[in-house]
């Protein structure tokens, strides 16, 4: 009989931006850090730098020699660059790692359920389908992002849910960044579904000198791993630490309470009682 965790650990990061010139190795030991540390590692796009397959066989070869825990990813606006998005992400998917696109899987009594995200700005200021049919097809996109993370999260039947994103469902990650392109760092409409389910966390990228940390409207806590942010807020462990908690719920409430706190090692933990 497997052993059912009660409290388990996710590592994310995204923007590794592995690239041609990337030496042979350099992720493994931060790999090995994270096998060692956590029991899920989640990667949050822009996993390549120009969407090639070459690099992307290059990062799988990282993942297969160092990662030892369960990986789940989505990609990037980085891994589309070439066009070649479909081949990366079966060369990853055959290094071992769950990719996420619309779709969900269950970890550890955890599902994720994951998508790319899209653009098109924050709250009142978001963009609307009006105008030129080219502006029109910019909005469905992220509505249809926005869609499939719906379904994603709908299928799943896990008390602990997580969204994986690259783009950011809130503003408030994005705050740091110039403001002239925050359209472009992520769109309102990824919250949406957020709200609908009992979400857990949530972890994006893309926003390289963002916030590391927000949350939506309905208190669910939001977390910027990009890369860069990383190694700025923890040198000695770049990358995101988050305990949740497995255990079933013991409350008759049907309310949903989050208390997101941090232990002496930095890592976040997330309980949550229904």
């Amino acid at each position: 009989m497997a052993v059912v965790k009660e409290n388990v650990r996710v590592a994310a990061l995204g923007d590794i931006h592995h690239g041609k010139n990337a030496v042979s190795g350099s992720l493994q030991p931060l790999f090995a850090q994270i096998t060692e540390d956590a029991d899920i590692l989640v990667l949050c796009g822009d996993l390549t730098d120009y969407g090639h397959p070459d690099e992307a066989r290059a990062l799988a070869r990282e993942i297969t020699s160092s990662v030892r825990i369960p990986c789940v990813a989505v990609l990037g606006n980085h891994d589309f660059e070439s066009g070649q998005q479909a081949e990366i992400s079966k060369i990853l998917s055959d290094a071992g790692v769950v990719m996420l696109d619309g779709d969900s899987t269950e970890v550890h009594g955890i599902g994720f359920a994951g998508v790319k995200g899209f653009c098109g700005g924050f709250g009142r200021r978001a963009l609307g389908p009006w105008g030129e049919d080219i502006i029109k097809h910019f909005v469905r996109e992220a509505v249809d992002e926005a869609l499939k993370l719906e379904s994603a999260l709908a299928r799943l039947r896990t008390e602990r849910l997580v969204a994986v994103l690259h783009y950011s469902p809130i503003q408030g990650t994005v705050e740091g960044e110039p403001r002239e392109i925050f359209p472009f760092l992520g769109c309102s409409r990824l919250e949406e579904p957020i709200g609908r389910f009992p979400v857990s966390v949530v972890f994006h990228g893309h926003a390289h000198h963002g916030q590391a940390e927000g949350c939506t409207a309905a208190n669910v806590p939001v977390y910027n791993v990009s890369a860069s942010l990383m190694r700025e807020m923890f040198p000695d462990r770049p990358f995101r630490l988050v305990d949740i908690d497995t255990r079933p719920a013991q409350s008759r409430s049907d309310a949903v309470n989050r208390r997101a706190g941090s232990d002496r090692r930095g890592v976040d933990r997330i309980e949550v009682t229904k």
